[in-house]
């Protein structure tokens, strides 16, 4: 049986209700982390609560005494015990605004919901198939406030995502509104070129990812905007997210990609 957690209760996942005009659903009104946890311990915790933290003070959310990092942790760890899936699962812990329009909000504490997802221990591996991507048409993303933020506005990829079910690729490559790639559907981008490792800034729109962050404290990788030509280039292709950590791209449209150096990256940074 599937539990989730809502707003002080854990109960079980088909009983689970919202009111309707809550923010999220209105107005895409929300923020989100995707963390993984494994043996009982939240990976990466610390970034993620720090770009949680950012996502907070942006959406002038107003957290209650109690409603402290360290008791988001115990209720998220509550409710993956209850779930009995300590050992391996991926987490999505959701803030949401509260009830009423855009100029009368009840309150600016938010909601809180949890939800424990299993996962097989190979989802933490670098795949042996290269991903087959391509790039998506008329969903360029602007470099705004939020751009930076995992927010409950989600459309942009949901409809990425739809094209990339459609063109049967693996996941899909999204431009800002210069014609840089930025990231995919549901990860952040990284490519090698003469042995270099880059990734896109922040300021060009990307997510930012709590696994970007991570290889870039424990590798040496050069930040530089992406275009079509420099991607077609590239020597080797990988997605990074926080549950599935590096994914090697094989191919985007017509151009295959090796991963000679991917795995060397991986072991460094999560073995």
């Amino acid at each position: 049986m599937n539990y989730i957690y809502i707003n002080g209760k854990i109960t079980v996942a088909e009983n689970a209700l919202l009111p309707v005009d809550n923010g999220a659903f209105r107005y895409g009104y929300g923020l989100f982390e995707s963390l993984l946890v494994q043996n009982g311990v939240i990976a990466l915790k610390e970034y993620h609560w720090e770009r949680l933290l950012a996502g907070i003070k942006v959406l002038h959310f107003e957290l209650p005494a109690l409603m402290t990092l360290d008791w988001m942790e115990e209720q998220l760890l509550l409710t993956v015990k209850k779930n009995q899936l300590e050992k391996l699962c991926r987490v999505r812990l959701q803030l949401f605004a509260g009830t009423g329009g855009i100029y009368d909000h009840k309150s600016m504490a938010p909601g809180m919901v949890i939800e424990c997802f299993p996962l097989e221990p190979e989802t933490l591996g670098v795949n042996e198939n290269g991903f087959v991507t391509g790039i998506a048409k008329g969903l360029d993303k602007s470099s705004n406030v939020f751009a930076n933020l995992k927010t409950c506005s989600g459309l942009l990829y949901a409809l990425a995502a739809q094209q990339a079910k459609d063109n049967k690729w693996n996941d899909i490559l999204i431009r800002n509104t210069a014609g840089n790639i930025i990231e995919s559907s549901i990860a952040n981008i990284f490519w090698i070129s003469n042995g270099d490792i880059y990734t896109p800034p922040l300021t060009d729109g990307c997510v930012a990812g709590v696994t970007r962050q991570h290889i870039m404290e424990k590798m040496p990788v050069i930040e530089k905007s992406l275009n079509v030509e420099t991607l077609l280039h590239a020597d080797e292709v990988f997605l990074t997210n926080a549950i599935k950590r590096i994914r090697w791209v094989g191919s985007i449209e017509n151009k295959k990609y090796s991963n000679r150096h991917i795995k060397t990256v991986y072991a460094r940074c999560f073995v």
